[in-house]
């Protein structure tokens, strides 16, 4: 553990939940770094990720976009390839790029394809699955509203999903307004709530950290969210 760390955690109690607005507070307080560092939240679910029925996966726009210049990459056949451009994608082809890709080429953020690419696309499995770049139509990444696609990733738009019982992602930047990171707090939230699955019995989120990159995490107080 850093000096730094020792430091923080000897300055501050972290063994107790805190209210939103504190919490908040201690996460601004922690970004020591020389760098603007990213806020993060980590949801544990109360689903079985062995039930395929029980995993939780999809994307949102935040209300304060972190501001991440995203590369987008696009399979497409001709015909909806200059769409694609014009969108502002930045790395578009068919079966050239496929074969581009197949050969371990992943410089880009998010993926996305037409219908009619699939059946090659879905050959690059072992590149893409591993870092959560597959194209999915239930996330909107297989489409022939390419358009919509390229610019809502190009806004911002975040994937999620868990990883066993749970769902992380970036949340906000460290100089944010403290305003504008708790409504993506409350954001992000609330959309995961909505995507609680049928079988889940009592509690869907049991709990919620937030943290800074090089910070500790903060519990937070479940009903400040919902309150």
């Amino acid at each position: 553990m850093s000096k730094r760390m020792k430091a923080i955690l000897t300055e501050n109690d972290f063994s107790q939940s805190q209210p939103l607005d504190v919490a908040v507070d201690s996460a601004i307080k922690t970004s020591t770094t020389k760098f603007n560092e990213t806020i993060d939240i980590c949801l544990n679910l109360n689903i079985d990720p062995k039930n395929g029925e029980q995993n939780v996966r999809g994307k949102m726009k935040l209300p304060k976009s972190l501001g991440k210049k995203i590369k987008v990459c696009v399979f497409a056949s001709d015909e909806k390839q200059q769409e694609a451009k014009d969108a502002g994608a930045d790395i578009v082809g068919s079966d050239d790029l496929i074969q581009k890709v197949e050969s371990g080429f992943t410089d880009f953020d998010r993926c996305i394809s037409t219908p009619d690419m699939m059946s090659k696309v879905g050959k690059l499995g072992k590149v893409l699955g591993p870092r959560n770049l597959m194209p999915n139509p239930k996330l909107g990444s297989v489409t022939n509203e390419i358009k919509k696609a390229v610019e809502d990733a190009k806004a911002g738009e975040i994937e999620f999903k868990n990883s066993d019982t749970l769902v992380q992602a970036g949340i906000a930047k460290a100089d944010f307004d403290k305003s504008e990171i708790i409504n993506n707090i409350k954001f992000f939230v609330d959309s995961i709530s909505k995507e609680r699955p049928s079988g889940v019995k009592g509690d869907f989120i049991k709990r919620v950290y937030i943290s800074p990159t090089m910070g500790p995490g903060i519990n937070i107080d479940i009903n400040s969210i919902n309150g």
